[in-house]
């Protein structure tokens, strides 16, 4: 029998803990508030505000092709950046992801010299990245050695390597068919690059918000002494983890030599700097444990409108690499200010 008296009207209090109708809007106003306070929210206020800005700046802002060129000033970071997230909430990170760039586009340079067609070098560029992921997952998994030293290690390496094979030379004349997977379009103004980074949020974001491998990763970057007893695996994640961010790696290689149409060994330097602010900046905690990809998306996005609004203003470059640090800094440093300065006011 229910243990509501018939003439109990509906939506009146009850017995039992059950939710009664006035605490139902409560806890709707409460969702709402949380939300309209979370890292996200702010993050859309300032998109839009940095998009009205910069409209307001330069008349040829709102053009669709230059709103279409912007995309590229992120989109081959902010592949990496997904699974930099997933890594850096685990409690790690990788900063050789700039030199397995390097790396990669200098192993597609060799294999084109020697006559390889397109579907090689793309093949090249993925094996190269995977390799050097597994490289630094062996190193930080099985050996045991901290993931920053172990990459600050590997970034020298994985560079040096490109520079002995090129010294100041570079490989050019990659197959016009090749190049279709940085400069080429899927639909109207929407680039491959764009498509691409679209169809990498969505697979990332139920990869990290949706699955039992994702619950494994925050689990582990909260606590991976108790992960480890309760019977996660930690290690082997953790390679996985390396693993992917080293196929994204090869990803990105892929798609910016062929936008660039050649290779250096200076190829993407100090995107490392670039792809760890992304992820900062969205909101991913930099001792693991916490973060979303929507706010790594929404990161990107600040970023390249920031970095393509300089671009018209001919802002010099110098300018851009000091915004970067400076904010990686800060965002890194405003959650504990902000904790600091609320206990001072408790």
């Amino acid at each position: 029998m229910s243990n509501i008296s018939p003439e109990a009207p509906r939506g009146a209090a009850s017995t039992g803990g059950q939710i009664t109708g006035r605490q139902i809007p409560d806890r709707l106003r409460s969702r709402t508030s949380r939300a309209l306070k979370s890292w996200e929210s702010l993050l859309i206020v300032v998109a839009l505000a940095i998009f009205i800005a910069n409209s307001m700046l330069s008349p040829y802002f709102l053009d669709p092709w230059n709103l279409s060129d912007a995309s590229f000033n992120f989109t081959e970071k902010v592949l990496i950046a997904f699974a930099m997230a997933l890594l850096i909430i685990a409690g790690e990170i990788d900063l050789s992801v700039a030199s397995i760039i390097a790396l990669s586009s200098t192993a597609m340079g060799v294999a084109m010299s020697m006559g390889a067609g397109t579907p090689t070098l793309v093949a090249v560029g993925l094996l190269v990245g995977l390799g050097c992921g597994v490289v630094n997952g062996l190193l930080v998994t099985r050996l045991g050695l901290p993931s920053i030293v172990v990459t600050i290690g590997t970034m020298s390496l994985y560079r040096g390597l490109s520079y002995i094979v090129l010294g100041d030379q570079a490989f050019t004349g990659y197959p016009a068919s090749f190049a279709w997977f940085g400069q080429g379009y899927v639909w109207w103004v929407f680039s491959f690059e764009f498509v691409l980074f679209i169809g990498c949020a969505v697979l990332y974001a139920v990869l990290l918000h949706g699955t039992n491998f994702g619950r494994l990763v925050y689990a582990i970057g909260n606590n991976a002494t108790a992960a480890a007893f309760s019977g996660i695996r930690v290690d082997r994640v953790k390679f996985r983890l390396f693993l992917l961010t080293g196929l994204m790696s090869g990803i990105a290689a892929i798609c910016l030599t062929a936008r660039l149409g050649s290779t250096r060994p200076s190829i993407a330097m100090g995107y490392e700097l670039e792809v760890v602010t992304m992820v900062v900046l969205g909101g991913v905690n930099i001792l693991g444990g916490a973060g979303s990809i929507p706010g790594v998306v929404l990161a990107a996005f600040i970023m390249g409108l920031v970095t393509f609004g300089f671009g018209l203003l001919n802002v010099p470059g110098i300018l851009m690499s000091i915004f970067i640090g400076l904010l990686l800094i800060g965002v890194i440093a405003l959650p504990k200010l902000w904790a600091r300065f609320r206990s001072a006011r408790a």
